[in-house]
């Protein structure tokens, strides 16, 4: 009798044993998919802002606005007006003749002195952009917008729609000098 009793004993120390480890287990795998699902949301996240940055490349859907100047008329100004109406129509990422154009992008000079943060470029200047190619185009080609200036200034400027570009110009990632994140 004795032994049956230890015997029930002993299988309801396992039975709850059992069930324990079974609850134990399947808040491991619980938290285990917490922890992977923010892993995968941390990265697209880093993704997303690696592209807004220029450190990362990007591909997609956009056009390609190019910009001949024979006669060197171009200045700075225009080539920026050109990136701030392509931003205001969604540009997500761009390119011009093989720099990568961020927030923080600055244009000087005009014809053969050109730069694009720093960088001499040259005509003919060829903006890779993406975004949603029937926003970008329609953009550009507003009555007395960009297209129409350069065209007034002997420049030629000619837009492609393409179901995919690549910008691939990448910039250095920068660490701020002063600024610290606020939360802990």
């Amino acid at each position: 009798m004795r032994i049956l009793d230890e015997l029930d004993d002993r299988t309801q120390r396992l039975e709850d044993e059992k069930t324990r480890l079974e609850k134990q287990r399947s808040e491991l795998e619980s938290s285990s998919d917490q922890a992977e699902e923010a892993r995968k949301q941390t990265q697209e996240k880093e993704r997303q802002l690696g592209i807004l940055a220029g450190t990362v490349a990007a591909e997609g859907p956009g056009i390609t606005l190019s910009v001949g100047d024979p006669t060197g008329a171009v200045e700075s100004d225009m080539l920026l007006d050109a990136i701030q109406e392509l931003r205001a129509a969604g540009a997500e990422a761009i390119q011009v003749n093989g720099v990568r154009v961020v927030a923080d992008s600055y244009f000087t000079g005009s014809g053969d002195d050109m730069r694009i943060d720093g960088t001499q470029v040259a005509a003919p200047y060829v903006f890779k952009v993406i975004g949603k190619p029937e926003d970008l185009e329609p953009a550009l080609n507003i009555p007395g917008g960009v297209v129409q200036t350069l065209e007034k200034e002997q420049a030629t400027a000619t837009v492609e729609r393409s179901a995919k570009i690549v910008v691939d110009a990448l910039r250095p990632a920068k660490r701020p000098d002063y600024a610290q994140s606020s939360s802990q």
